[in-house]
């Protein structure tokens, strides 16, 4: 069997980028060929059919799941209504774990093979959870190599194809020409801060931040400047940032402020392994709901909850996670991976970890391959 058609689902901003990719291969091997479902603008202008917006879905945690509940069953069936009117022949799942699942029953109640992309994280919401994902998935294509030998135990065809970040994480610019081009000084320690891409996650943490980048800015010649993350947009934190506060906001050059910038301080997610990748001295941040967090507490069973340190195997990089995140704990932290060049060296050096353990490049072609190898196996 040819795959002329496939169907796609990712439901935040990093599966979109990282499923661009995949679209991007798939119409490079097969021009013809038909992709559609649920995804965002990156996907969108590599060639898919978005059906749906992931927008409609732009929300995270237990407590904000269940106040949009109707919102998600709704988005659930007017895709399944399109997977009846244009049957894929195969279904491809990008992260987004809690839709993913319940859609991948959905696909397999139709005799449609389902493949996935970028594990939900069993290895924190307890490993039980393999078995029943045995009979919902055809095949896995994992980011971690230690992913691979978890779903390999269970009798799971897995793949590990490397973390699709590889093929991004790329830098356009010297440190001289990316101070002047932002108005920085070079004679300044240079604090890139990176609050994340959803608007909760900006509400919450973004605050902190600030408040902490004034607190080192009246203690030492540092400057600030925020990573925008391209979903957000300038407009979306200018509210937040004031303009006294003299913080610069930088966009469409994060991984340049990554890896020209002396200190990180950043959101727990995919991006504290970006800044992981180019080395950057950084410290992990997160808050949410306090109902979220406790039931967070209880089902998430990991000693780090930075994807850095998870990669690393180690606590290379300190965590202020709820309670522990304010600006005093931040500004006690910072201070040293600013003031002591050994301090940042010796994290620097750790980090390099991270960037062997990411693989060497290539997955959205590896996951292509996959995707018609699959209908020519078929």
């Amino acid at each position: 069997m040819t795959v002329k058609r496939v169907m796609m689902i990712a439901g935040e901003a990093s599966g979109d980028m990282h499923a661009a990719g995949v679209v991007r291969e798939l119409k490079r091997q097969n021009p013809s060929i038909e992709i559609f479902g649920m995804g965002g603008e990156q996907m969108g202008r590599e060639g898919m059919d978005l059906t749906v917006h992931m927008s409609h879905m732009a929300f995270m945690g237990f407590v904000e799941v269940v106040r949009h509940l109707r919102t998600i069953l709704r988005v659930q069936r007017a895709l399944e209504q399109q997977m009846d009117r244009r049957p894929p022949d195969v279904v491809l799942l990008v992260d987004y774990p809690g839709f993913n699942l319940r859609f991948a029953q959905a696909a397999q109640q139709r005799g449609i093979p389902v493949l996935y992309y970028i594990s939900p994280q069993v290895w924190a919401w307890h490993r039980s959870r393999v078995k029943k994902m045995k009979r919902l998935i055809n095949k896995m294509h994992v980011i971690f190599p230690f992913e691979e030998e978890i779903y390999a135990a269970e009798g799971i065809l897995v793949q590990f194809v490397g973390h699709p970040l590889v093929e991004r994480l790329t830098v356009q610019t010297t440190k001289e020409e990316f101070l002047r081009r932002h108005g920085l000084s070079p004679d300044k320690k240079l604090l890139g801060m990176f609050p994340g891409s959803r608007a909760q996650e900006i509400d919450r943490i973004l605050p902190t931040m600030i408040r902490s980048a004034e607190i080192l800015r009246s203690m030492m010649n540092v400057q600030v400047a925020i990573g925008v993350a391209p979903n957000l947009g300038r407009e979306a934190l200018s509210a937040s940032v004031p303009a006294s506060s003299g913080i610069h906001l930088i966009e469409n050059a994060t991984y340049d402020l990554m890896l020209h910038a002396d200190a990180a301080i950043v959101t727990s997610g995919t991006a504290t392994l970006e800044a992981g990748f180019f080395g950057t001295p950084m410290a992990v941040v997160y808050k949410t709901s306090p109902v979220t967090y406790a039931i967070g507490r209880m089902l998430v069973d990991v000693r780090h909850i930075g994807l850095v340190n998870i990669v690393a195997g180690r606590g290379i990089v300190p965590e202020l996670i709820q309670h522990e995140c304010t600006p005093e704990r931040l500004v006690a932290t910072m201070m040293p991976l600013l003031t002591n060049a050994a301090a940042a060296s010796a994290m620097r050096q750790s980090l390099s970890v991270v960037r062997e353990r990411l693989g060497s490049g290539g997955a959205s072609a590896k996951v292509a391959a996959s995707i018609l190898s699959w209908g020519a196996a078929s």
